[in-house]
């Protein structure tokens, strides 16, 4: 069952939530009942009449294949918990990552159209339930940033309980926000007071209602009113024009409406995760709009690959120019990203698009500095926003694959 995809989902999960509820009301946490909700959210999650064994829908190979990818990855993160004083070499750090990101590689191939002959054309949702599982990337996010925290000693402890809670917390396993182990821990390790408890219910309940409106209000009258009529007729430049604006909005509700449920049952748990938006289209220049648009994964990028290669480079002295180096930092990190999405040819225009967008914009930041603006008020404030929204706009075209 696809997670916050049918009202259903909603009603069995606020039942079993109903005494995670009461007690933090109570100011008291039942771990071992957290870990039992969780466990019959996750089972609901990845259950199939599909793709079963030994005929029984809670058998499903996805909830296998999660099963067994989360002692691998948990087994790992331990290991190299365990072993780090003795040998802290980014050898071996190079070598846990990889296995770490080893099982959703072979997904991302698998699902490519690159590996149609391969995998007999398979739907990619099939592709999913055969070899991976909902969420496997959002997953692999969490254990290779904890991986990179333990290597950079901001990580005092690591318990494995708390690690398979962290990987397995339902309510953001399928498409984030990504948490980060630190900030989870210590809201997982504090019992709220009944005030501040009612207050996180209350905004639960507020993300819950917000979240409605988002993904199955306007959301659905994009795609029915804008989207689909749109794609009808798709041979002109105006359709084109249209479809642009309509997809980007809808991408903004449907993904914002749905981080808002994940807010909200984290809140429920008493685990503030954070939220991925932040008025996206108000953005004033492109790195304003990456400070507000999927904030948990353009940080994580951010932090995990742009952050990571400046400084390798940095250190190596590869090249004598700071400048230089941030663009190459720039234009790995989108294309990582556009690759992240999928292998198809317009994901990656999208990553490589975005990073020639970075690039200008700095250039034209370091044209300012000499070049100070001779005006600056309300109008050129809403103009640099309308320029922004249309760059933005435009990616989005070219990541729905509609553009050619």
């Amino acid at each position: 069952m696809i997670p916050y995809g049918t009202f259903t989902f909603f009603l069995i999960a606020l039942i079993v939530l109903i005494p995670v509820i009461i007690l933090g009301l109570f100011e008291k946490r039942s771990r071992i009942y957290n870990g039992i909700s969780t466990a019959i959210m996750i089972v609901l999650i990845f259950s199939s009449d599909k793709h079963n064994l030994f005929g029984q829908t809670f058998l499903s190979v996805q909830l296998i294949n999660f099963v067994l990818y989360l002692i691998w990855q948990v087994a790992i993160i331990m290991f190299y918990w365990k072993s780090r004083s003795k040998n802290n070499s980014f050898m071996k750090f190079f070598i846990v990552i990889t296995l770490s990101i080893l099982p959703l590689v072979v997904v991302k191939v698998m699902q490519s159209s690159w590996f149609g002959t391969a995998q007999l054309k398979l739907h990619e949702n099939k592709v999913i339930e055969l070899i991976g599982f909902l969420g496997i990337s959002y997953v692999t996010f969490k254990s290779v940033q904890l991986l990179m925290e333990i290597r950079d000693g901001s990580i005092k402890e690591v318990k494995i309980a708390k690690v398979f809670q962290f990987i397995s917390f339902f309510p953001t396993i399928s498409s984030g926000p990504i948490d980060r182990y630190k900030r989870f821990v210590k809201d997982e390790t504090k019992i709220p007071t009944s005030e501040n408890y009612r207050v996180s219910l209350n905004k639960a309940i507020h993300f819950i209602m917000l979240g409605f409106l988002y993904k199955y209000i306007i959301a659905y009258l994009i795609q029915v009113y804008a989207i689909n009529p749109l794609l009808l007729d798709f041979s002109n430049f105006t359709a084109k024009w249209l479809y642009m604006y309509a997809y980007s909005l809808y991408l903004f509700f449907d993904f914002a409406g749905y981080s808002l449920f994940a807010m909200a049952f984290s809140y429920l748990y008493g685990i503030q995760t954070p939220q991925n938006f932040k008025q996206p289209f108000k953005a004033k220049n492109i790195k304003d709009f990456w400070n507000r648009w999927h904030m948990s994964l353009s940080f994580w990028f951010r932090d995990c690959i742009y952050m990571r290669s400046l400084f390798f480079m940095s250190k190596k002295r590869l090249l004598k120019n700071q400048f230089t180096m941030s663009n190459i930092a720039f234009s790995l990190n989108f294309l990582i990203m556009g690759v992240w999405h999928g292998l198809e040819i317009y994901y990656i225009l999208y990553g490589l698009y975005h990073a020639a967008l970075f690039i200008g914009y700095g250039y034209y930041e370091k044209w300012r500095k000499t070049h100070p603006p001779r005006w600056s008020n309300q109008f050129t404030t809403i103009l640099s926003i309308v320029v922004t929204f249309h760059f933005v706009t435009f990616g989005f075209l070219i990541f729905s694959g509609k553009l050619f």
